[in-house]
């Protein structure tokens, strides 16, 4: 007869012999986001969701993405190939026209069992897709694949009651009087609805928040948050655009010196998008709380990103398409559960094309041979560790080209076309980058330095 004792070694011998269930990965992206975040030390912005995230995993205070626009950023984000590779230089380029084969970060796990879905915009809208659909597809990379749509994009009244939209010089911003029927609450509520009804399997969930992009809209609550009166005015050196190249300021030049919007704007503008960014965190708030609820926080790997910085005035200047640190750095945090790390920031450089590698190294899968980035699972356990040498930002725009490298202490941007030029900012002294030094002798040295770093390229400065 069985002792009792040996009775319960047998009994759960099948158990301990159970191989560990896969870890799912949510994938949390908001659109335009920079860093006036919360979790990154802005003084008045309220993000209590993606803060609560930050600080339970490791939050990344320099990652930079590889060019400041939706569309190219996210093809490369996704494919762990640098803007050069996909050859994705604007908006509404489908990456497989180049790379019909590529397989994309969602499509590695679905290939390997995982239900891999997307609510919301992870590639850029519509692109890829199928040839002459007018809807966004990219079946290789997922099993489910949604753009909801959302109230904010039809005529104000239309559906519901909206307050009339101000419209300035390409600014736009809606306050509503609740968050129902909006894009990002529609998302956030299909996220839920797949959580459900696949929590007992691996999954891949990207969840693609609009906000805070163009127009701002927002429930009236986010801007109640923010009374005008209490918003500081961007503060520039009156002659900061004085040592800036030509070629930069030829970049959609209307976003320049605010975009002729006068003080009164420049303050509803900044509203618009706090209060946007306000109400992207409640809707990301109640994926997580779902999360939480169903029990699979545990096993899930939580990942939030911005695809690319935004100006809000800093050098007289609005939105992206620069290559100055506003526009090029960008919120990320990896919540890996278990990690040693959790719970810290990371000083490190790192970039979006580091993110692709870093999954499948803490799901355990073999990364396809062309990735260009490089893991950060080390970062994980040791933030403050040594990682890369430099960051790459790059864009292009009609027939100016600018390219960018962020080191430890400086940025270094040189530009092509429209007279050309170059930028050196001493980030240890000129946190802002108020003072071109490419001009000046004593800094002769480290641009030499920084011209070197740029032309060996991005292996060269991998760790």
């Amino acid at each position: 007869m069985l002792t009792r004792r040996a009775f319960l070694v047998q009994a759960s011998a099948p158990l301990l012999a159970q191989p560990k269930r896969r870890p799912n990965v949510l994938f949390l992206a908001a659109d335009d986001m920079n860093n006036a975040l919360g979790c990154y030390g802005h003084p008045i912005v309220k993000t209590p969701n993606v803060d609560r995230l930050a600080a339970r995993g490791v939050r990344f205070d320099r990652a930079y993405c590889q060019f400041p626009l939706c569309g190219p950023s996210r093809a490369s984000l996704l494919t762990g190939l640098r803007p050069d590779t996909t050859r994705v230089l604007a908006n509404n380029v489908d990456f497989r026209q180049f790379h019909p084969d590529a397989v994309t970060l969602p499509q590695l796990f679905k290939n390997h069992g995982w239900f891999a879905a997307r609510e919301g915009k992870m590639f850029h809208m519509n692109v890829p897709g199928e040839v002459g659909s007018p809807k966004y597809q990219d079946a290789p990379s997922w099993d489910h694949s949604v753009s909801p749509e959302g109230l904010e994009l039809k005529t104000p009244g239309q559906g519901r009651r909206l307050n009339p939209p101000g419209v300035t010089f390409g600014m736009q911003w809606i306050a509503a009087a609740s968050p129902a029927g909006q894009a990002d609450t529609n998302a956030a509520g299909h996220a839920l609805t797949l959580l459900e009804q696949h929590r007992k399997e691996p999954f891949f969930l990207g969840v693609g928040f609009i906000r805070p992009h163009l127009p701002f809209v927002a429930p009236s609550r986010f801007y109640d948050l923010y009374p005008l009166d209490s918003l500081a005015l961007p503060q520039n050196p009156p002659d900061d655009l004085e040592d800036i190249p030509a070629a930069a300021k030829a970049v959609r030049p209307h976003l320049w010196n605010h975009m002729q919007m006068d003080e009164p704007r420049i303050r509803e503008a900044l509203r618009g998008y706090y209060a946007s960014t306000s109400f992207m965190d409640d809707q990301l708030g109640r994926v997580l709380a779902g999360l939480e609820r169903m029990g699979l926080a545990e096993n899930t790997i939580v990942v939030f990103w911005g695809d690319h910085g935004w100006h809000l005035g800093e050098h007289t200047r609005w939105q992206k398409m620069s290559l100055m640190e506003e526009s090029a750095r960008v919120p990320l945090s990896i919540a890996a559960p278990g990690r040693p790390g959790n719970g810290k920031a990371s000083r490190a450089l790192v970039e979006f094309v580091d993110i692709y590698p870093t999954l499948v190294e803490l799901c355990g899968l073999t990364p396809p041979a062309h990735l260009e980035g490089q893991s950060l699972a080390p970062l994980l356990d040791q933030p403050a560790r040594p990682f890369k040498k430099a960051a790459f930002t790059q864009l292009q725009f009609e027939n100016i080209v600018g390219r960018a490298v962020r080191t430890e202490r400086y940025r270094y941007i040189r530009w092509e076309g429209a007279g050309g030029g170059e930028e050196l900012y001493d980030h240890e002294r000129d946190p802002r980058e108020f003072t071109n030094l490419a001009a000046q002798p004593e800094a002769r040295r480290a641009l030499d330095e920084h011209r070197t770093i740029l032309e060996a390229g991005w292996r060269a400065a991998r760790a």
